[in-house]
This record gives structure tokens, C-alpha cells and sequence, in this order.
């Protein structure tokens, strides 16, 4: 079990090995859910994506100039969760 500590600010902060425990990278965002009995269910939240997070994806890691339907069809992929 991990002890954490509440800050007077009402903060906690996440020891390393409970983030990577989570799957949490820097920047991401938790989802606690408020159980009966005052407890609570942590765990990553789910990202969904948006075009902001998909424009410059594949920026500098090639040289190939991709046609239009080969950008259509990464760009299908990404959305459908398959990239």
C-alpha cells in the first residue's frame, strides 16, 4: 500500500512508481471516481482524440511525401483508434 500526504493546499503528489503503475505520463489527466464509504477509484483518464493532438504527428520522421489518400487513410486510422 502507498501512503500519500495532503498538502495544507489540499494537494498530493504521485510518487513516480504509482504514475508509471497507472500508465500516467507527464501532462496527462486522472479520472477519480467517488465510491460509497469515502473511497475512490483512480486511474488514467481516457484520451479522446482531437485534430490539434493529430496535426504534426508524423512531422520529421520521414522524408517520403505522402499523396492525399495515404494522408486520407493515416488520418482514418488515427481517428479509428488503430494508429
Amino acid at each position: 500500500m502507498t501512503t500519500l500526504t495532503v498538502t495544507a493546499r489540499g494537494q498530493v503528489t504521485f510518487r513516480k512508481d504509482v504514475l508509471r503503475h497507472l500508465g500516467i505520463q507527464p501532462g496527462q489527466k486522472i479520472e477519480l471516481d467517488l465510491l460509497p464509504d469515502g473511497r475512490g477509484m483512480l486511474r488514467a483518464a481516457q484520451t479522446t482524440g482531437t485534430i490539434n493532438s493529430f496535426i504534426g504527428l508524423l512531422a520529421h520522421r520521414t522524408k517520403k511525401v505522402a499523396t492525399i489518400e495515404e494522408i486520407n487513410e493515416a488520418t482514418a486510422q488515427a481517428w479509428a483508434g488503430k494508429a
